[in-house]
């Protein structure tokens, strides 16, 4: 009877339960961090199973290495999240989510302009579109919207704007929208959601103005366990899928399967240091890879042919 005593005594105590729940955050971190290897395991399986003619189909990740890693004077306490590529200008666009910004960037990460976007909130999805058009999303507020950007423009208000979007209610409002990317080939944008679940959304739009409603395209959770950011390969159509937290970038084909990818880690392809916080991918015409990380960190990444 002591001895039982004894063990509901110590069960009592705020020590025990202190413990006990150190222990369960340990088992759960570690759960994550095998979930991460595991899913990088299968896809370099499954990369390494790619025929010859699949990888030069395709725009094959493993191949491309950090030629540029820099920090964006300025904006150290800013939060850079997502980024396109304008094949009009020849230039980059990255969204604030501390400011509601739109900063237009050159390709080698010099700040060209910074524009206020005046009424939003949280953004965290930037897309060139056609026509002049871009849009971007605002995660807090659950909306699209959609903008003509000329040389001109110093700042986006409700002149500028061609149309809004309620994209709906999230149940947790900082794991809703978060990539953007337009697909000129199938005339649609494409929008990932971060998490709960990690899932690719197709949206159709005419190049300045959404036609559609918002369509299931495919579940991303088996091989990263958030999404972070999106972008459309010019030539071959694949979309690239990015994650921070398993500092991974995904090529998936047309049917959305996993094909090739590289992982932001310190050491692999070129990189001095793992990229804390991926936030954004964008392409270029030329197939150069950039990224961007909070707080204000550019990376350029190219083709190289000794790869990994």
């Amino acid at each position: 009877m002591s001895d039982r005593r004894s063990v509901l005594s110590r069960l009592r105590r705020p020590r025990f339960w202190g413990l006990a729940g150190l222990v369960l955050l340990g088992l759960a971190a570690g759960a994550v961090h095998w979930l991460r290897l595991d899913a990088r395991a299968l896809l370099w399986l499954e990369e390494s199973r790619s025929p010859a003619e699949e990888r030069a189909a395709s725009l094959w990740l493993p191949e491309h290495k950090a030629v540029l890693q820099i920090a964006v004077p300025g904006f150290e306490n800013e939060e850079f999240s997502d980024l396109a590529y304008s094949p009009a200008t020849g230039t980059l666009f990255t969204v604030s989510g501390k400011q509601p910004l739109l900063i237009e960037l050159s390709l080698a990460g010099k700040v060209l302009r910074s524009i206020p976007v005046i009424g939003a909130a949280d953004l965290e999805g930037v897309a060139v579109l056609e026509g002049g058009c871009m849009a971007i999303t605002s995660e807090r507020q659950h909306r699209l919207s959609i903008f003509r950007l000329d040389a001109a423009t110093r700042e986006i208000g409700a002149e500028q704007v061609v149309q809004q979007v309620d994209l709906g209610h999230a149940e947790d409002p900082n794991k809703g929208f978060e990539g953007l990317a337009w697909d000129k080939r199938h005339q649609r944008l494409l929008l990932g959601k971060e998490k709960y679940p990690v899932m690719l959304y197709g949206l159709p739009a005419d190049g300045c103005r959404v036609t559609g409603e918002l369509q299931e395209l495919a579940g991303l959770g088996g091989h990263m366990t958030d999404l972070a950011a999106l972008t459309v390969d010019p030539h071959s159509g694949h979309i690239l899928a990015l994650s921070q937290e398993s500092h991974l970038l995904v090529e998936l084909d047309k049917g959305y399967r996993p094909r090739n990818f590289i992982a932001l880690l310190r050491g692999l392809h070129g990189l001095e240091h793992t990229i804390p916080q991926a936030e954004g991918v964008a392409i270029d015409d030329a197939g150069t890879l950039y990224m961007v990380s909070e707080h204000n960190l550019f990376y350029v990444f190219r083709k190289d042919s000794a790869g990994r």
